[in-house]
């Protein structure tokens, strides 16, 4: 332990509840009728005849003498070697909200001379999950994983590290750098229960997706595919990530093959999600005559979830067949087209497409000023998840249409949401 922990080392419990009881000019009388702690009980304590005092006393007599929580923590973990009694002071140590003491209780309680390494080690695993607090278990899973490491058992390195990944997946600034983390897992998967392995292929397959790694999206959903039993809500969002990466892979004929299956999950969004991308591969494939009224009913009776999907593929076909009122009527209804739910990073990307065309068509009839916002808007978007090939797309856009004449006041706009972009990629690299 560094800092403050270290010093800390050299005062027993005793010391440190009498040097605190000095500062407060409280006898041992007046702390005991304060805190309902027996003068006998504080006594032995502070003379260090009392070994292991109970928790419930030490926390009392902290609470009267004001003595930091977390130098009471780490005293008395020093102290406790009851597995039982130090899960209760790791809860203690987690109100605290201090990773450092966190840290220490439950290495202490891995430590525990009382029980089998392997039986601590699935105890801590389960009360991790119990918790509700992000940071905290991430300190607990990569602390399971460390020690799991150092003892050689690794049916608790692959669970600490899925648990991790998962929570670390959500992160969407660091969805490359999560995705690493996830292949590591590929090592340990067959000390996964065959559950925990369909939901770390499913997981990684979504992340795949979104990270535009489309083989690997596809080779790991049919991984879990093989495996499943029952069809459920992740395995429909699995099977269509697999299907849109197909799409992305231009890979058409496959596309419309899978979606023959993937329409026969009962979920609420699978009718919307399939119509919309029939639609879109219709597009694709220059049938436009069918692809219209598709993404047409799309747009008109589809969920909101998929709206803006139609509306990007539509305005692309419109400036393909140069229908530019077409694409001014639909941009009337960008309140909406425009998803509310922002959880995933297609969906940042969808907006960022969503703005560029609006921008492109805006400066196509001389609507310069609103049409740099949009492209401002657009390049926000994909900055957000660190899009960098729709950024630099959108950049040689505005770059293209300004080829001929130069306007300051626009280069400064782009410039200036251009250096939050960076700003944010860099503060995040560090805190990486």
């Amino acid at each position: 332990m560094g800092g403050n922990g270290s010093a800390l080392l050299y005062t027993t419990i005793g010391e440190l509840i009498r040097k605190y009881r000095g500062q407060a000019s409280l006898s041992i009388t007046q702390l005991a009728n304060v805190s309902g702690i027996h003068k006998t009980v504080i006594s032995k304590i502070e003379n260090g005849d009392t070994r292991r005092p109970e928790w419930k006393t030490l926390k009392a007599i902290a609470g009267v003498l004001k003595i930091p929580p977390h130098q009471i923590v780490e005293h008395y973990v020093e102290l406790e070697q009851r597995p039982d009694a130090l899960l209760e002071l790791l809860l203690e140590a987690i109100e605290l909200a201090d990773m450092r003491v966190v840290s220490r209780v439950a290495l202490t309680f891995l430590e525990s001379p009382r029980e089998e390494t392997y039986t601590l080690l699935e105890r801590l695993y389960h009360f991790a999950g119990t918790v509700t607090n992000a940071e905290v278990k991430l300190t607990l899973y990569h602390l399971i994983v460390k020690y799991s490491r150092e003892r050689g058992v690794p049916p608790y390195i692959a669970k600490g590290l899925l648990q991790a990944y998962l929570i670390e997946r959500l992160d969407l600034k660091r969805l490359e750098e999560s995705f690493r983390m996830g292949e590591e897992i590929i090592h340990y998967v067959d000390f996964l229960t065959q559950e925990e392995q369909i939901l770390f292929y499913y997981r990684m397959a979504l992340h795949a997706h979104n990270t535009k790694k489309y083989q690997q999206c596809i080779q790991f959903c049919k991984a879990g595919l093989a495996l499943e039993t029952a069809d459920t809500e992740l395995t429909a969002r699995a099977y269509l990530a697999m299907i849109n990466s197909y799409y992305f892979l231009e890979n058409f004929d496959a596309v419309e093959r899978h979606l023959d299956v993937f329409e026969t999950f009962d979920y609420d969004f699978v009718p919307d999600a399939a119509k919309t991308t029939r639609g879109i591969v219709k597009a694709k494939k220059k049938d436009f005559d069918a692809a219209i009224p598709i993404l047409r009913n799309c747009l008109d009776e589809g969920s909101r979830d998929i709206k803006i999907h139609a509306a990007n593929e539509l305005m692309e076909v419109f400036f393909q067949t140069g229908e530019m009122d077409s694409i001014a009527e639909l941009l009337k209804r960008e309140e909406e087209i425009l998803p509310t739910n922002l959880q995933t990073p297609y969906k940042h990307v969808s907006i960022g497409r969503y703005y560029q065309q609006k921008a492109k068509f805006q400066t196509s009839i001389g609507l310069v000023d609103e049409g740099m916002k949009s492209y401002a808007i657009s390049l926000q978007a994909y900055g957000t998840v660190n899009a960098l090939e729709e950024i630099m797309t959108c950049l040689n856009d505005i770059l293209s249409f300004f080829s001929k004449s130069i306007n300051l006041q626009y280069i400064e706009m782009i410039q200036k949401v251009y250096n939050e972009i960076v700003s944010k990629c860099k503060k995040q690299e560090v805190l990486g």
